[in-house]
Parts: C-alpha cells; sequence; structure tokens
C-alpha cells in the first residue's frame, strides 16, 4: 500500500523527532532495544489506543479536555516565564480559541450522542491548534474569531459594561444586608 508523499513527510519528521536526544525519547530507545519494535511504530500503536479510547472509553471527554489543557497549560506556563514575547502571543491565541471551542461545545452531549467520535475528533482537532507547525490557533482566530471581535467590539462592549454594572449592583445590595 501506497503512502502519499504528504504523509510520509509527516511520519518521517515525527520518526526524526523520535530520534532526538531527550528524556522520552531516550526511554522510547530502551524500549525499542529490548522489544525489537521501532519507536515509531510503539507511537503509532500508543496514538491507536488512545484514538480507541477517545471512542469508546467511559471517561473520553475528561481525556479529551487533559490532551486539550495539560501541554498548552505547561507551555503557557513556560512562555510566561520566557523573556520573549512570541511564544507568550502563540499561547494566549490559543487559549483565546480553546475558550470559544469550550462555549461552543456546551451542548456536547447531545452531539457526542449523535456523533460518537466526538472526543476524538476535538481532541486531534485540539493538537492542531497546539502544534507550533500547523499554528491552527493563529489561523482560527485570524480568519474567525479577530474579525468577529472587531466587527462587534462596541456592542461587546456595552454588554459587558451592562454586566459589569449589574454585578456591582448585586454586590452592593449584598455588602449592605450583611452590614
Amino acid at each position: 500500500m501506497s503512502v502519499p508523499p504528504q504523509l510520509q513527510k509527516v511520519i518521517d519528521d515525527v520518526d526524526k523527532q523520535l530520534h532526538e536526544k531527550g528524556s522520552l525519547t531516550d526511554m522510547l530507545g530502551m524500549v525499542e532495544s529490548k522489544t525489537g519494535i521501532k519507536r515509531l511504530h510503539i507511537v503509532l500503536g500508543a496514538f491507536g489506543l488512545q484514538a480507541l479510547y477517545l471512542v469508546f472509553g467511559h471517561f473520553a471527554g475528561l481525556v479529551c479536555n487533559i490532551i486539550g489543557f495539560l501541554y498548552p497549560a505547561y507551555v503557557s506556563v513556560m512562555a510566561i516565564e520566557s523573556a520573549g514575547k512570541e511564544d507568550d502571543t502563540q499561547w494566549l491565541t490559543y487559549w483565546v480559541v480553546f475558550a470559544v471551542l469550550s462555549v461552543c461545545e456546551f451542548f456536547a452531549q447531545q452531539i457526542v450522542a449523535v456523533f460518537p467520535i466526538y472526543w476524538l475528533v476535538k481532541a486531534v482537532f485540539c493538537i492542531w491548534l497546539y502544534l507550533p507547525a500547523t499554528k491552527g490557533a493563529t489561523i482560527l482566530y485570524q480568519k474567525g474569531i479577530r474579525p468577529f471581535v472587531l466587527k462587534n467590539q462596541s456592542s461587546i462592549d456595552q454588554a459587558a459594561r451592562k454586566v459589569a454594572d449589574a454585578a456591582k449592583d448585586v454586590v452592593g445590595e449584598v455588602k449592605q444586608r450583611l452590614e
């Protein structure tokens, strides 16, 4: 069976990265030498099992959200601690897109009932969003979120002011009742 050239390039890139120096790749090298199974196949097998779990697993939604949260949260902290601004912008953009996605999926249970591979698709989508090579979050932000916000900025600001004023009123009333 022939592999399309674009997919073969991705596979070759992943295999190359799996042979670079690092604690995870060193561990994979040890497993590879003991089992005789190529580290690429080990990783692809692990991803395959993960994909099956995201389709059939009981806590697939939780696992999917961990995939969309843990790595981005870690690299966001590292970005905050770094001197440069580029990584800050990348991860702030990711979190804006992730938040919009989270609001949009409020009805996830209904989606999952009709679309059983939802959590797998969402996990792949989150990975696409945060991989630096794909710049998925930047693409969605530039083509969708940014134009929407800029077009509706005054309405959004007005609504935010109304909510803030209402919250101040509620806090004021609560303070009065507690005094």
